[in-house]
Order: structure tokens, then sequence, then C-alpha cells
């Protein structure tokens, strides 16, 4: 990006997507009024939650995005290349996005598991003076863990995700 980019209002909105789910769906919905939205899969998650394949994870996302129809979201995948070795904090996620856009507001947007872990994150008080911090809890208490244990039990994920999703996933992706 130019440094003579245009001021925007960009959403962070970083989570495992283990696979996405409807209550993904409704924090994404009410972020309408961001320029931008950047759903970013955790590529190694911070306290060693085991998830599916993050190039799988990225396909599940970008359905999820297709299927959403919320124009400002878009794909962010550079925790791949911005991981060493045990995981990528929030921090250096929002120094490397800000870097890219210099002039723009970013607004770290977190979903109810992590609002109460927020005090946890390296850097949150850090966090807190440079970057706006939204806790956006989702208005359909739908979890990626019910998805993965219904696919497991051989059980309909029909009303837990997005349809293409719900036709795609299969237990085969959570047999680890």
């Amino acid at each position: 990006m130019s440094k003579t980019e245009l001021r925007q209002n960009i959403a962070i909105f970083g989570s495992a997507f283990n696979p996405p789910s409807l209550g993904h769906l409704s924090v994404v919905q009410r972020l309408h009024h961001f320029d931008q939205v950047l759903l970013v899969p955790s590529y190694a998650h911070a306290w060693g939650k085991q998830m599916a394949d993050f190039a799988q994870r990225c396909e599940w996302v970008s359905e999820f995005i297709r299927e959403a129809k919320c124009e400002n979201l878009a794909l962010y995948r550079e925790e791949e290349a911005l991981y060493e070795e045990e995981s990528v904090t929030t921090w250096a996620l929002l120094n490397h996005i800000q870097q890219q856009h210099p002039n723009s507001d970013l607004t770290f947007v977190l979903g109810p598991d992590n609002l109460l872990n927020f005090s946890k994150f390296h850097k949150s008080a850090e966090i807190l003076q440079r970057w706006n911090v939204l806790a956006c809890p989702e208005t359909l208490p739908v979890r990626s863990t019910a998805i993965r244990e219904r696919l497991l039990a051989g059980e309909s994920i029909d009303d837990l995700t997005t349809p293409a999703l719900a036709n795609k996933l299969t237990s085969d992706d959570f047999s680890q």
C-alpha cells in the first residue's frame, strides 16, 4: 500500500475459524460500518488449541465470505508469513497491518470467548493505547466446537453454519 492511501476504518476479526459458524456471521454482519473487515484465521493458536489445516480453514473462510454477502469482508492470511516459533501475537498482527495501512484507523474485534481473556494477550495494555478494541459478542451463540462435535457424531450442521459449508464439511476434516 502506498503512503498516500485514503484513510479507512478497518476492522480486524481474528478467530480459529475452525470452522466458520453462524456465530461468526452474526458478528461480521454488525461490522457493516467499517470500510473493510479483515477475517484473520489463526495460523498457530496462542493457547495451543488444535485446529484443522490452515490452508483448509482459509478455504472455508473464503467460502464463508462468499455466502455472507457482506461487501466489506476480506480474507487476511498473513499470519502464515508472520509465524516464527509458537504463535502470532495480536500485537504483531496489528503492527503489521498498520504498516500496510499507515493512514487507516484499525479496530481489533473481539468475540465473546476472547473478551474475558483479553488481559492475557501479549501487550494488551499497549494494544488498548494504540488501537480501538471492539467487543462484539455474537447474536447467535453458535460455536465451532458444536459443529465439530455434531460432524463427529454424524449429525446435521445445517443450523450451525452457512449452506455451502454445511454441505462441504465432513467429520474427516476434524478427526486427527
